[in-house]
């Protein structure tokens, strides 16, 4: 059985997770507003990333005795001025979530329980991906300065992003 502030703590995590997927969805519906079906691609990818992740922390949790609690999600902002911010706002995300991964990894630290920072580990590395990415994009918005003709090419080439879910 988990100490019950592992499950709690892994409980947070998973609302957290849920809230990045419904923020990432958000995204998703500015940019088919804006008739950037690439971009929006990029961020459905994003929601089917974050529902496996919260279902990965969901599956966890029941695996080692403990109870799934889902609470409430925030409504996410959705009004965005432009791809530049939207990503932004994603890459401040991520950073977020890289944070409460690690807060969650020094809980299972101080509990001494091993089994959980095994598990988290696949996490940890998983942030710096998701991390490096959104910083991609944000530099690459950045140099094309709102040029029309290189956001088109950009929406081409997020349009070929598909999700894959990764091997357990």
């Amino acid at each position: 059985m988990i100490k019950q502030t592992l499950q709690d703590a892994i409980n947070s995590q998973i609302n957290k997770e849920f809230f990045s997927e419904y923020y990432y969805l958000s995204m998703a519906a500015y940019f088919e507003s804006e008739d950037l079906p690439g971009f929006a691609n990029f961020f459905k990818v994003q929601v089917e990333e974050e529902r496996f992740h919260a279902m990965k922390f969901f599956d966890y949790l029941n695996e080692r005795g403990g109870k799934v609690n889902l609470t409430g999600i925030d409504t996410p902002k959705t009004d965005f001025e432009s791809p530049l911010q939207v990503f932004e706002l994603a890459y401040k995300h991520e950073q977020y979530v890289t944070e409460s991964v690690n807060g969650l990894m020094d809980i299972a630290i101080k509990e001494n329980d091993h089994a959980l920072k095994s598990f988290l580990q696949w996490f940890i590395d998983e942030q710096v991906e998701e991390e490096a990415t959104m910083s991609k994009y944000v530099n690459q918005l950045k140099r094309l300065n709102g040029n029309g003709h290189g956001i088109m090419m950009l929406d081409r080439e997020l349009a070929q992003r598909s999700f894959v879910p990764p091997v357990k």
